[in-house]
């Protein structure tokens, strides 16, 4: 009875929070936010000075750990660095002054707050149904401080609001990067050049911090990019089926883009024997088993590794400064269905609308599943060799890559897949160092904020991850869920890990309370349909008997 009433107290606040916001909006002529996000109540901090004490410390540089540290956190921003001595040896006459608010992290290791430079926003008036504040926890509790926004169903105005309360801290949120849909900022997709630099002007008058880019006709896509350098606003894409023919990375990016989403234009760019991807006759785009099954089929039809064209296509995007965003974990069902739909997040974090979205269906996107076969992921398996292998290279050779998570389809969760992108960049050939520099400093500079996060560093905001554990020695660390240790002293299994704490601007974050609202979250709406606490299934009829 306590609890219900504590949860109709709680809706009534939202409620009234959200009727508030609206009028105020009203009043200012300010588009109200849809999706009502509650205040900000959890939190300690920014305070004058905050001493984190006994830390080991990875930079984001790609510098190894270092320590132990005492961090000053001076309200936003890291104000010392002080180095207390050798691990087993402390100097305690090194240590810095005592602080307003302390914490002993002992056996701790600080990292930079993550940067997820591919995500969207979605909240319960998309077809997702899923309330941002639910995302926005997701993603601040695995660590991840700042976003790019590459676009959803809602105006400009609406992220911009959103973005805007998280930079005054009034809400649990990372601070956002908007980059809307180019085909989305004026009510029609602009059809010539004209109105093409229209789009882009207008989206700059409404604040956005760049745009992306997906298709558009060739005159239209050119004049958009050449006039987003004359405003100075960044770009990425990702170069759609539709475009490729005429549209691939060697083209954009001589045209200014600054980088590009997932993999499309990039083995396109490297065909030696045809003009177009080889598809079945019978092929249709917007049939989307048909998309990605054929998706999966493409890096094979590219250059050779280390051929000349791969080599000529590397170098090019080399020299322009070209940011890969590959975001790996979008397709990784593709190759392993029965793995990621049954990842062990699913049953605590998943919303039932969310898992709703996920299953077969051929109306939702990324719902491909109406008859996915072994040959499916056997080629996207090869897929992924192929790919791995030119974004390890990039990277070997000076390129930036970055960690987008492009999260909330194809059973990829809001901040576990930022973690499974993670490893996927170890997988592909990444150490444990260079992909948290890919996760930290080289995201911000793909933002063009690295003058202010990605790194740890005096004078910078104070963004940080902070875990129990070594976290360059297992990534699994850094999961919501943590990973399984045996204790052979105690004869048991135990569940270890998981971040512990986020700072964001200065205020430090319980990321295991920030998961147990989210965990509350999917417990109420299960029990509003009356879905039991246990494991969610794709509803089938059995003709297997």
């Amino acid at each position: 009875m306590a609890r219900s009433r504590a949860l109709a107290l709680t809706t009534l606040a939202a409620i009234v929070g959200w009727s508030c916001q609206a009028g105020i909006a009203a009043e200012s002529g300010k588009p109200p936010v849809a999706d009502p996000i509650p205040a900000r109540t959890q939190g300690i901090g920014p305070h004058k000075r905050i001493v984190l004490r006994n830390v080991t410390i990875v930079n984001g540089t790609g510098a190894p750990a270092q320590g132990p540290y005492d961090i000053v956190i001076a309200n936003d921003r890291i104000g010392e660095l002080k180095a207390i001595g050798a691990p087993g040896a402390i100097d305690e006459k090194q240590r810095a002054a005592a602080g307003d608010h302390e914490m002993d992290l002992t056996g701790y290791y600080v990292l930079p707050g993550f940067v997820d430079t591919h995500t969207h926003l979605h909240s319960l008036g998309d077809k997702q149904h899923v309330p941002s504040d639910y995302v926005l926890k997701l993603w601040l509790s695995h660590g991840v401080t700042s976003v790019r926004d590459v676009g959803s169903d809602r105006p400009i105005e609406w992220l911009v609001d959103i973005k805007q309360r998280s930079a005054r801290n009034e809400i649990v949120a990372p601070r956002i990067d908007v980059y809307p849909m180019f085909h989305q900022i004026l009510p029609t997709p602009p059809n010539d050049a004209n109105t093409a630099r229209h789009a882009i002007r207008e989206a700059k008058r409404r604040r956005a911090d760049g745009i992306k880019f997906i298709n558009g006709e060739q005159d239209v896509l050119f004049a958009a990019l050449d006039e987003a350098e004359k405003v100075g606003l960044r770009t990425t894409m990702h170069h759609a089926q539709q475009v490729v023919a005429y549209a691939n990375v060697l083209d954009t990016s001589a045209l200014g883009l600054d980088s590009m989403e997932h993999w499309y234009g990039l083995p396109e760019a490297m065909f030696t024997d045809r003009s177009v991807q080889d598809w079945p006759v019978d092929y249709v785009n917007t049939d989307e088993q048909m998309r990605f099954g054929e998706a999966g089929r493409l890096w094979r039809q590219s250059a050779a590794p280390g051929s000349e064209s791969w080599n000529k296509v590397m170098d090019r995007l080399l020299e322009r400064k070209f940011v890969l965003s590959p975001t790996f974990t979008a397709y990784l069902t593709s190759r392993d269905f029965m793995r990621m739909s049954r990842a062990s997040w699913h049953d605590e974090y998943t919303m039932p609308a969310l898992w709703d979205w996920y299953r077969p269906s051929r109306v939702n996107h990324g719902s491909y599943w109406f008859d996915w076969t072994t040959e499916h992921e056997v080629a996207w398996r090869e897929n992924y060799r192929l790919w791995m292998r030119f974004v390890n290279e990039y990277k070997n050779r000076g390129g930036t890559v970055t960690v987008g998570s492009d999260s909330g389809y194809i059973y990829n969760l809001y901040g576990f897949g930022y973690i499974q992108e993670m490893e996927l960049l170890r997988e592909a050939g990444f150490s444990s160092l260079e992909v948290i520099h890919a996760a930290t400093e080289a995201g911000a500079k793909a933002l063009g904020r690295d003058d202010t996060v990605g790194t740890i560093r005096v004078g910078r905001k104070a963004d940080l991850v902070i875990v129990k554990g070594n976290p360059v020695a297992n990534l699994k660390l850094l999961f919501g869920t943590g990973t399984l240790r045996l204790n052979d002293e105690a004869g048991q299994v135990e569940r270890i890990g998981g971040i512990d704490y986020v700072v964001k601007d200065g205020i430090v974050y319980d990321a295991r309370k920030l998961r147990a609202e989210v965990r509350d979250m999917v417990l109420r709406a299960k029990a509003e349909r009356n879905i039991g606490p246990g494991p969610m299934k794709i509803e089938t009829v059995d003709h297997s008997h």
